[in-house]
C-alpha cells in the first residue's frame, strides 16, 4: 500500500476489534495517519515490520493499535514488550497504549525503568500484565531476576 491508497482509509476498514475502534473513536482519530494505514494490516496478520516515519506521525498507534486488538486478555502474562530509549518514553507509550485499551476489560500494561523501586513492579509483574513496556537496562535486570519471562 502507498501513501495514496492510505488516505482513502479510514480506522473502520482496518479490521481492529471493537474496543479498540471505539477507544480511537472516542480519542477523536479521524482516519489513519499513512504510517497507521499500512502498519496496521501487516501487524493483525502477525507479521513482522520495520516502520519508519516522523515524528508526530503517530507511530505508537500504528504499533499499539493491532497489538492491542491481537492481545488475549485471558493470558496474565507479558505478550507484549516495547523497548524504549528513555523512562520518559516508556511513561508516554505506556500512557498511549492505556488509552487505546480502555474499553479493554482486565487489561493491565506495566512501564519498567530504572529509577523507580523494583518492588512495585514486582508486585504488578505478579499480578500480571499483558504488555510490558521498558528500558533495556530495567527490562534486562528484571529477566536476569527471573521476575520477567517471554
Amino acid at each position: 500500500m502507498n501513501n495514496e491508497q492510505a488516505i482513502n482509509i479510514d480506522f473502520n476498514d482496518l479490521k481492529l476489534v471493537e474496543p479498540v475502534l471505539k477507544a480511537v473513536t472516542e480519542l477523536g482519530y479521524e482516519s489513519p495517519s499513512p504510517i497507521q494505514a499500512q502498519a496496521i494490516p501487516i501487524l493483525l496478520n502477525g507479521q513482522d515490520l520495520v516502520g519508519q516515519a516522523q515524528t508526530g506521525t503517530g507511530k505508537t498507534a500504528a504499533f499499539a493499535l493491532p497489538l492491542l486488538s491481537r492481545i488475549d486478555l485471558g493470558i496474565k502474562k507479558p505478550q507484549v514488550l516495547v523497548l524504549t530509549p528513555t523512562r520518559e518514553l516508556a511513561i508516554q507509550v505506556a500512557e498511549a497504549f492505556q488509552g487505546y485499551a480502555t474499553h479493554l476489560k482486565n487489561f493491565h500494561i506495566l512501564p519498567i525503568y530504572g529509577g523507580q523501586a523494583y518492588e512495585g513492579q514486582l508486585r504488578q509483574l505478579r499480578r500480571g500484565v499483558q504488555v510490558v513496556v521498558g528500558t533495556p537496562g530495567r527490562v534486562m535486570d528484571h529477566m536476569r531476576r527471573g521476575t520477567l519471562n517471554l
